[in-house]
Formats: structure tokens, C-alpha cells, sequence
């Protein structure tokens, strides 16, 4: 396990309640009751920090207070330049500073806007590397840091629960411990760098489809042992400074301002002190959002909504009048509703406080120095690299057709992916990338110029595009002339990049239409199989994609994701060999849609005969909790991943301790090349006194072996490892009896295993 000795864990230590997480060793823990010096010192500052703001809320006026609460611009918050305190500076994205908008949302000219762009969340996910969180938020953290940002607005951590979430892509996970350890080391790798993670979207925004309104419910055990951890880790372990709710409702009241999510959970027993922005125009209501847990109304101008006089009209605003934020919730109203009723202020004084914390922890305040961040780096464009190389999965693999041979004559590339860039497409989280390797590109440049590539189409990505015969026929003529084969097809974050109107599949405010390949990939897959039965098969894409038409005549099968910028030459190592594919699925993937359980069991998009609510009936079953508790069979199984070598798993030993267990084996690389393996430890309850999931992943690490190396794996499971949310006493419970622990290289592939007594 590795540690951070941080300016975010400090203030997390200061801030928020100490949390146990599963893979916390005993001496991990002795060494964190014993504070250090500058642990101490940070302690000191921070209580200096409260006097401070204590100080500036004296000074403030009730109007200068409203001000600050609510928005000022497209993406800033309100400031008081009288006393020295600045607007807050939010952005996108998760995965890459987005292009740079004015104070009136227009996009900005010639402004040096052109980033790093990382591969998406659940590229990252699939690396099953924490190291690389902690890297892939330093180098977000840098460039929004030298791009001027206070906030910026992610991860986005959101479960996976239906694979036609067109968001899916920037989330993590289907499971909530994958998502816990990865979102730690991203918001410290963020806040490290002096700019403030932004965890969204709490809670319950698991599709895209009426995300403004669905009225979702759920027990509350799939609520606490599910959708909840990711949130509550980044908020104990990761230090967050700032969370963002989530538009939906929540049994029957917004999230933003929903007095049990926001004051009893996160405010409440999870003791946050940060600060929570709505997401933009999720607010609903001026005395709902002050009474509950909202500190920051954030939105887009309501002058921008209403750009007719007939429009103006009938929303009572005068037409074409600038600078309307004062109408927000937050605005006028709020200032009204606090001169009536003098007991809201204190509210109001404390949503600036939590402004003012944030600002304090990004040096934004005093003169402090801040750090300059750097922009387009050769060492971010290799953290790019690194995260695409490892979040590569390999599908499938018969006959070693992979890795390509190098040697070939002729190659044939096929597929409209091939050359399609993808940083501006998705909504929100568009990044305006320095450069992008596309994988022709990359294939081009590990081949040299002596390679005969030559590249086809074979579909067009257009609204309602079915198959074409005649581009069809060029890829069957150059499958069958070229020595290798490459399909580059899958999702795309929209029909036209550029427009963000046009987006579908993959795209923010929009959930796919279903799981099949768009544009009648299938009927040319099959085509290119029959003609050339070696073809590799890449898949890009932010989710599970329904790949039974062919997946059984296919050899080989990889899933790139959106690899960002730096894609194209990953995804080229990884097909010629010269990094060896570690990745694993975060998610399962499905034979079919009607396997999954969101829409087996669940009443995803919504309640029939009731289009704005729903209740998850797959309640704790999401995923692979599902598919290998009702014996499902999937296509391809969650932590599931192919390499280039083989691993032998030794013998498990199991030291139990009062109410953990320790997990010792070895792993050793049996081929003949380097590579990782991800050991993953399972856990099933063999005495449970209610239903349980048939496993449940507690515990992970990422090996990296030379040829013949053996390396010992200890895994370390706490209290939390083994407890259920008990419904009738509202509290976690641990049970004592017998636990049955799984290693394995995937959900369905189980290595060795033990039992331990509690």
C-alpha cells in the first residue's frame, strides 16, 4: 500500500472523521494516532484559518454575504473585492481542464486553452492502480493550477449501474471499493497542487436519461453499501475540499438540498466541512437549499435562457437585461428570506465559511504564495501514456494472436475510430487537447515508414447509420490483402465532436439508446472475420457494448476506452508487444442488456407508467454482485483481464485477528515476458443472517514480475471488510461466524482461498 504524506491528508486528519479503510494495517494505523510535527503545525494553521474567517465574517455585510453564495459568472462564484476576498474559479473536467469559457459561457478566443488530455475515468479504473489516481490528479491539479482554477469540478464517481449511462465514461466502477481506492489518490494527487477536487455527483445520478428530474428511491442498504462509499471515502480518506449534488431527487426531494444526503449523512455522521455547489441550476428552491446542506448555487445566466422577448416575457424577466445571477435562489430571494427571518443567517454565515475554508486551503487568500502549475508537459503527456498502457484490457486472446507480429508486410486498419479524435466530444468534460494520437496514427508511427498500412472506413458515424454494403466490401478486399487486421470501431462520444447538441452514446444528457454496436459494425465485424479470421477487434468506448453477434469467431479482442491524447501510441504498444497489457474491467460486461441487472431486477429508465420516478430493485445487486449471485453468465467478467504471460497463484495464508484477517501468497510470473497481475481478494459470507452477494471485492494489488519473479502479496482486511449494513438497526454490523476469502485474477477466476473465523 502506499501512503501520502500531504498538505489535502492533513487537512483531512484536521477537518473530517477518521476512517478505517479495508486494506489499513494495524501499523499503518499506530503510526496515524501518532501525529507528526507537521501534522501538528498544519493542525495549528487550520484553527489560525477559523480565526481568521471569523474575523472576515464580522466584516461582512448581509449583501456582501448573499453575494458569495451564488454565482457571478458561467463559472465563477461571487467575491468581495472590499475585504480582499476573490471569486472562485470552478471548472471542468474530470479528466482534463475544459476549453476555456467567458463569464457568459461563450467559448474564448485565442487563449492558450489547449491541455493535457487524460483518459477518461473509467480508463483510469481499469489500470487497478492507485499510484497512478495520485498521478493522474497532479498532473489535473498543475495545468488547472496554471490555467488560473480554484475548483475543478471532478471525479466524477458516480456507480455503474446501467451500461447505457451515456456518462459512464467518466465514472470509475460498477463496484464500490474499486471506486473508494482509486478516488483517494486522484483528490489528493488534485489538491496537492493547490486546487480543489470537486467529488460529484451526490447522490443516486446513475443515468442521464430525465436526470433532472427522476425521483429515485432505494433501500437503505443498497444506499449505504453501495452508491455511498465512493462519496464517503473521498470526503474521510481523500481530504475533498468540495462536493457537487447531483440533479435527480432523491425519495421525493432534490439531492442538492436534501436534508437527509446533505445535513445527517455528509454534513452529519461523515462530519464534512467543505463546501457543497450545486450542480448547474440543480437548485429548486431559496428555503429548501439554505435550510439543507447546498453552500454554493452555482448556474448559467439566466439571461442566457431566455433570448426572445416572448420568452423573456412569459418568465417575467425583462428581455435582454445582463447579469440576472441576482435572480438565482440564492440571489434576491435569499437575501429577502433572511431579512424576514433573522435565524437563517447563521446558515448563510455558514455556507461563506465553507467558502472561505476552501480558499484558505488553496492559498487564495492573505497574499499567500500559490503554485504556478505547469501546462503541457512532457512529464503529464507520459502520465497520460502510462494511465492509457495500463487501462488497456485485453478481452481475448485464442491462439496468443496477440501481440502482433511486427515483421508483417501489410496491414489493414479498419474502422471509422481509427482516425476520430474524441477530447471534444461528451459534454462538459471536453478538453481541448495540445495534440491526439489517433490509433492509425499510432499504429503508423510503431510500424515505421517500411509498413504497408492501408486504412478503410468501413462505416460512417452519422445519426440512424446503418451498414453500408459498398464500404463493407473495401474492408472485406483490405482484410483479405493485408498480412494483420485491425478493427478500430465501438462507441463514440457523439456524431459530430464538435457539437455537443449532437452527441449520443457517449455523452452527457444522454443515455445510449442500447447496447449494440451503432452503426452497423456488426454485420461488417462479421464480414471482416469471415474474410480474415486473425482480425484483432479494438473496441473504444466509456462502457460495457454488446459484442455476442461476433465475439465468438473473434481471436482477438481489446478494450481501449477513450485512451486520450496520448492513445494512439498506447494502444500501439499494446497490440505490437512492447508493453504488455495489465488492465482489468472495473465493470462486468453483459451477454445482453436484459442480463443486466438494472433492467432484470430494476426499472431503469424508470417506474412504469411513471417516467419521472424509480425505485432500484436490484437494490445490493449491481454488477458482479449480480451476475455471480443469480449464476448469470457474462461476457466478460468484472476484474477481468488477459496478458501476455502467466501468473501462478501459491498457497493462501490466513492469520485472523479479533475481527480482521491478514491474507499472505505469492504470485509468480511463469512466461517469459515482464508483466502485472492484479491479485483480487474476495469475500463471502458463509453464515450471514441475511442475504448477502456471493462475493464481494475487499481487497486488491497490483504486482509488477519480471519473467521467473515471485513476489508475497499481503492483503489486509479491517472490521469494514466483513460488515453488512443492518436495516433494522441502522448501523453496520459484523457478525461473527465463518468467511470464506477468494484470490483470484477476476470475479470469475478464482486462484486460492481460505476461510477465517470472527
Amino acid at each position: 500500500m502506499f501512503l501520502f504524506h500531504s498538505r489535502a491528508a492533513i487537512l483531512a486528519a484536521a477537518l473530517f472523521c477518521a476512517s478505517c479503510q479495508a486494506s489499513t494495517s494495524t501499523s499503518e494505523t499506530a503510526a496515524a494516532d501518532s501525529p507528526s510535527a507537521a501534522a501538528v503545525n498544519r493542525q495549528q494553521e487550520l484553527l489560525a484559518n477559523e480565526t481568521k474567517i471569523d474575523a472576515l465574517l464580522q466584516k461582512l455585510t448581509l449583501e456582501e454575504k448573499i453575494a458569495m453564495i451564488h454565482a457571478n459568472s458561467s463559472f465563477t462564484s461571487g467575491g468581495v473585492p472590499r475585504l480582499g476576498i476573490p471569486e472562485l474559479v470552478t471548472s471542468d473536467g474530470p479528466h482534463g481542464v475544459r476549453v476555456e469559457h467567458g463569464r457568459d459561457w461563450e467559448v474564448d478566443k485565442d487563449v492558450n486553452d489547449a491541455g493535457t488530455y487524460l483518459p477518461t475515468g473509467n480508463t483510469l479504473a481499469s489500470t487497478w492502480n492507485p499510484e497512478l489516481g495520485y498521478a493522474f490528479g497532479t498532473v489535473l491539479g498543475s495545468e488547472a493550477a496554471f490555467r488560473g482554477k480554484d475548483v475543478i469540478l471532478g471525479p466524477g464517481i458516480n456507480i455503474i449501474r446501467t451500461p447505457l449511462n451515456g456518462r459512464n465514461f467518466e465514472y470509475l466502477s460498477e463496484d464500490p471499493y474499486l471506486v473508494s481506492k482509486m478516488v483517494v489518490g486522484y483528490i489528493r494527487g488534485v489538491q496537492d497542487q493547490g486546487v480543489s477536487a470537486c467529488v460529484k455527483h451526490y447522490a443516486a445520478n446513475n443515468q442521464e436519461e430525465h436526470r433532472n428530474d427522476i425521483d429515485v428511491d432505494m433501500s437503505e442498504r443498497a444506499l449505504r453499501e453501495i452508491y455511498l462509499p465512493g462519496f464517503q471515502a473521498a470526503v474521510q480518506e481523500g481530504g475533498v475540499n468540495t462536493l457537487m449534488g447531483s440533479y435527480n431527487k432523491f425519495r421525493g426531494t432534490y439531492a442538492t438540498h436534501n436534508a437527509y444526503l446533505m445535513n445527517d449523512i455528509l454534513k452529519g455522521e461523515w462530519g464534512f466541512k467543505g463546501l457543497v455547489i450545486s450542480d448547474w441550476g440543480s437548485v429548486h428552491d431559496t428555503q429548501e437549499a439554505l435550510r439543507n446542506g447546498t453552500d454554493l448555487e452555482m448556474g448559467t445566466d439566466l439571461s442566457l435562457m431566455y433570448n426572445t422577448v416572448d420568452q423573456t416575457a412569459s418568465a417575467g424577466m425583462p428581455a435582454l437585461t445582463p447579469a440576472l445571477y441576482d435572480r438565482f435562489f440564492f440571489g434576491t430571494a435569499a437575501l429577502e428570506a433572511v431579512k424576514k427571518d433573522k435565524s437563517l443567517e447563521p446558515l448563510v454565515d455558514d455556507k461563506v465559511r465553507r467558502i472561505l475554508r476552501v480558499m484558505y486551503a488553496t492559498n487564495m487568500l492573505d497574499g499567500a504564495k500559490r503554485k504556478a502549475g505547469v501546462y503541457n508537459s512532457a512529464a503529464h503527456q507520459a502520465t497520460a501514456l502510462q494511465v492509457a498502457e495500463e487501462g488497456i484490457v485485453l478481452l481475448k486472446n485464442e491462439g496468443n494472436l496477440l501481440p502482433l507480429s511486427k515483421t508483417a508486410k501489410t496491414f489493414a486498419v479498419i474502422g471509422a475510430n481509427a482516425t476520430r479524435p474524441n477530447s471534444m466530444g461528451g459534454g462538459s468534460s471536453q478538453v481541448k487537447a495540445k495534440y491526439e494520437i489517433t490509433p492509425l496514427q499510432g499504429l503508423q508511427k510503431a510500424l515505421g515508414p517500411n509498413a504497408q498500412i492501408n486504412y478503410v472506413p468501413g462505416y460512417t458515424i452519422a445519426r440512424g447509420q446503418k451498414a453500408d454494403p459498398k464500404l463493407i466490401a473495401q474492408a472485406v478486399a483490405a482484410a483479405k490483402a493485408a498480412d494483420v487486421t485491425i478493427f478500430v470501431g465501438g462507441s463514440t462520444h457523439g456524431y459530430d465532436y464538435k457539437v455537443w447538441s449532437d452527441n449520443a452514446y457517449d455523452a452527457e444528457g444522454y443515455d445510449k439508446p442500447d447496447m449494440k454496436m451503432p452503426f452497423g459494425q456488426d454485420e461488417l465485424v462479421n464480414a471482416v472475420l469471415a474474410a480474415q479470421p486473425n482480425t484483432v477487434v479494438v473496441l473504444m468506448g466509456g462502457g460495457a457494448i454488446d459484442v455476442s453477434a461476433w465475439a465468438g469467431k473473434a481471436r482477438g479482442i481489446v478494450e481501449a476506452w477513450y485512451p486520450g491524447m496520448e492513445g494512439g501510441n498506447a494502444l500501439a504498444h499494446v497490440l505490437l508487444g512492447d508493453v504488455n497489457p495489465s488492465g482489468k474491467l472495473p465493470f462486468t460486461f453483459p451477454v445482453k442488456l436484459e442480463d443486466s441487472p438494472a433492467h432484470k431486477l430494476g426499472e431503469y429508465p424508470s417506474t412504469p407508467g411513471n417516467p419521472l420516478k424509480q425505485t432500484y430493485k436490484d437494490d445490493i445487486y449491481v454488477g458482479y454482485r449480480y451476475f455471480d449471485t443469480y449464476k448469470v453468465a457474462p461476457q466478460f467478467a468484472f476484474g477481468h483481464g488477459l496478458s501476455y504471460t502467466s501468473f501462478e497463484y501459491g498457497k493462501m495464508d490466513v492469520k485472523p485477528g479479533s475481527r480482521n484477517a491478514t491474507v499472505t501468497l505469492s504470485v509468480r510470473n511463469t512466461g517469459k515476458v515482464a508483466g502485472a497481475e492484479v491479485v483480487q481478494l474476495y469475500v463471502h459470507d458463509d453464515q450471514a443472517s441475511v442475504k448477502r452477494p456471493e462475493k464481494e471485492l475487499k481487497a486488491f494489488q497490483k504486482v509488477f514480475l519480471q519473467p521467473g519473479e515471485s513476489k508475497t502479496v499481503t492483503l489486509t482486511l479491517s472490521p469494514d471488510a466483513f460488515r453488512f449494513y443492518d436495516e433494522a438497526r441502522k448501523q453496520w454490523t459484523l457478525e461473527p461466524g465463518r468467511f470464506t476469502l477468494l484470490a483470484g485474477s477476476s470475479s470469475r477466476d478464482i486462484r486460492q482461498q481460505g476461510t477465517v473465523e470472527l
